[in-house]
């Protein structure tokens, strides 16, 4: 089973999508524009992760972010506000089988599905 999280209109999710249906491989997309984070859910990919992974520090959420919180990004302060706003995280994120993988890249997709 192959999970893709993400926002539907990410130009990174898009490759990433357009990529495994090339390859014929199925997958269910969870967007998070339509479907809420969950506290559970956002705790699967920290376990699987780490925020110096998943946080997007480039995007234009995080850039808009206050100054005082941006600076004090505890482990607390990260959860909360990307529980309220989902796309400071990295896209995609893949859950396969038991492995995870965050962002696209095409040799790593290939290592992961098709190996």
């Amino acid at each position: 089973m192959t999970t893709i999280y993400g926002i539907n209109n990410c130009d990174t999710v898009k490759k990433a999508t357009k990529w495994l249906d090339k390859q014929g491989i199925e997958y269910t997309f969870y967007d998070f524009k339509k479907q809420p984070l969950t506290p559970e859910l956002l705790n699967e990919f920290v376990s699987n992760s780490s925020w110096e992974v998943l946080l997007n520090k480039r995007s234009t959420t995080f850039r808009n972010l206050p100054e005082a919180l941006k600076n004090n990004l505890t482990d607390d302060v990260i959860f909360q506000a990307v529980l309220a706003q989902p796309t400071l995280l990295k896209r995609p994120l893949v859950a396969h089988d038991n492995s995870f993988q965050v962002g696209f890249k095409e040799p790593l997709y290939q290592a992961l599905f098709l190996s």
